[in-house]
């Protein structure tokens, strides 16, 4: 009897081919005793791979890169980077493997990478290359989640224990996250690329990100500058979808900003409960400079050092290159208010083309509101659904004062708004603070049982369930102030 067939995927090396100045040629540690915690079954079949193939004891190693398909040639990228406003010329994958790029089902290209795969020559200090189970899961839990709100995002493909032990505060399960993303190319792969080969290499990535981020540039005037354009606005976009489901990055550096637009890199993340312009989790954000409210001028500020890279590709005298940069990147702002605004008025159920002069004092009496009761800022949207339906107890429950609510909420109604809009834009679950780490800790421990739960309630964000109130609920005043930790 034969042996089954491998479950080999069909894997191209056009960034390992086209760009050794910015990759290492390498391979991932052997994984000793590979186990599938999570395998995301949409997403295998949309990049038109066999779940159970994945499954299978071949599968475990390809996703841990321990079996390598035929003609891929995995490489560690890399990038430099602006970490927390300093330059750090060289970074790069330290704990990461690119295995190479995949035609989904719906023809788009994607990257097939590693996370946690071991210790490459771009490690820094002391770090081990490892990844240990909660925060790789974090990352799972997180995007899917992003996902399933509407939101640009890398996925999760899946995670495995990879039967090693990882060294952090104390012994942990490591792990390895199989992620998928439409690049892995970020603002630091060009800062890493002007550093390294000038304004050629700049050149030639510029010209692979424009064939696969921004095709229409080709025929554009000023192919570069309409490159730049197209990410600032990816990006503006991007922020007022955090800003607008109240998601915190937590660590906006450079390396982590992508030219695909796709949000990357779930460290230090969270959701905000009570509503806190000045939210900060991140345990290395010792300054608050990556809070809730900055990230809008934090993105603003690396689009910034994108330009620096591209201004001799803008034109050829540097001070006409300067000043086209600063127009482009002078409609982030216009894109992003624009962008915050709408979406703002969609989740308070009102029409897109009302007035600002009418919808603006609405939003900021809202939002001051808010705060100063310290209310919890998903399940107050989804209340408000109610109360555009005439039922004003579940989020007048909600409120300290109930007299400034009440009058905000007469001049809210007296604008009609439309309840199903609402309903289909302000989530009902989304990955509360508490309930992740309920779920790593309990999949840490050998229980996933709590984090298919809390998968299958953020997975489908906007329909409430039976069973799932939990997940819909603040979290309980013993939780106390959150904090997250990197994974490394």
């Amino acid at each position: 009897m034969s042996a089954p067939a491998q479950p080999d995927i069909a894997l191209d090396r056009r960034f390992a081919e086209e760009f050794p100045e910015l990759s290492i040629p390498w391979t991932a540690e052997e994984a000793p005793a590979p186990r599938l915690i999570v395998l995301n079954t949409p997403l295998a079949h949309q990049l038109g791979l066999d779940p159970a193939d994945l499954r299978s004891p071949d599968g475990l190693r390809l996703l841990v890169g321990n079996r390598v398909p035929p003609g891929a040639a995995p490489v560690a990228q890399g990038y430099s980077g602006h970490q927390f406003g300093a330059y750090s010329p060289r970074l790069g994958d330290g704990r990461a493997l690119l295995l190479g790029e995949l035609t989904d089902s719906d023809g788009q290209l994607c990257d097939i990478h590693l996370k946690g795969s071991g210790r490459t020559p771009f490690a820094r200090g002391n770090a081990d290359g490892q990844a240990a189970l909660g925060p790789m899961l974090r990352e799972y839990v997180i995007s899917e989640a992003m996902h399933a709100l509407g939101i640009p995002t890398t996925r999760s493909l899946a995670v495995l224990a990879t039967g090693d032990v990882v060294q952090r505060e104390k012994p942990l399960p490591g792990a390895v996250l199989t992620r998928v993303a439409k690049s892995h190319l970020r603002v630091g792969s060009f800062q890493y690329a002007r550093a390294t080969g000038g304004s050629e290499l700049v050149r030639r990535l510029a010209d692979h990100a424009i064939a696969r981020h921004a095709p229409e540039a080709v025929n554009a005037e000023n192919p570069y500058l309409a490159l730049f354009a197209s990410v600032v606005s990816a990006q503006a976009q991007l922020l007022a979808q955090w800003m607008l489901v109240g998601f915190v990055h937590g660590v906006m550096n450079t390396d982590n900003m992508t030219i695909s637009g796709e949000s990357i890199d779930y460290g230090p993340c969270a959701f905000i409960d009570v509503f806190d312009p000045a939210a900060v989790y991140s345990s290395i954000d010792q300054t608050g400079r990556y809070a809730y409210r900055n990230q809008p001028v934090i993105a603003e500020w690396n689009l910034a050092r994108f330009a620096e890279t591209l201004l001799p590709l803008f034109d050829d005298d540097d001070e006409h290159a300067v000043a086209l940069a600063q127009e482009a990147l002078g409609a982030f702002r216009g894109e992003y208010s624009a962008a915050w605004s709408r979406g703002m008025k969609t989740k308070l159920g009102l029409p897109e083309d009302l007035d600002d002069e009418i919808s603006s004092p609405v939003v900021d009496d809202l939002l001051t509101l808010l705060q100063q009761q310290s209310i919890d800022y998903t399940s107050f949207f989804r209340a408000l659904s109610d109360a555009a339906r005439g039922d004003t107890e579940p989020v007048r429950q909600k409120a300290l004062n109930l007299e400034t609510l009440d009058a905000w909420l007469e001049g809210w109604r007296s604008l009609a708004p439309d309840a199903e809009q609402m309903d289909r834009v302000n989530p009902a679950y989304i990955p509360r603070n508490h309930l992740v780490e309920e779920a790593l800790e309990a999949a840490t421990d050998g229980d996933t049982a709590p984090l298919h739960q809390l998968l299958e309630a953020v997975t489908d964000p906007y329909q409430e369930r039976d069973g799932f109130t939990r997940y819909a609920s603040p979290a309980p005043a013993s939780f106390g102030p959150y904090r997250t930790f990197c994974g490394t």
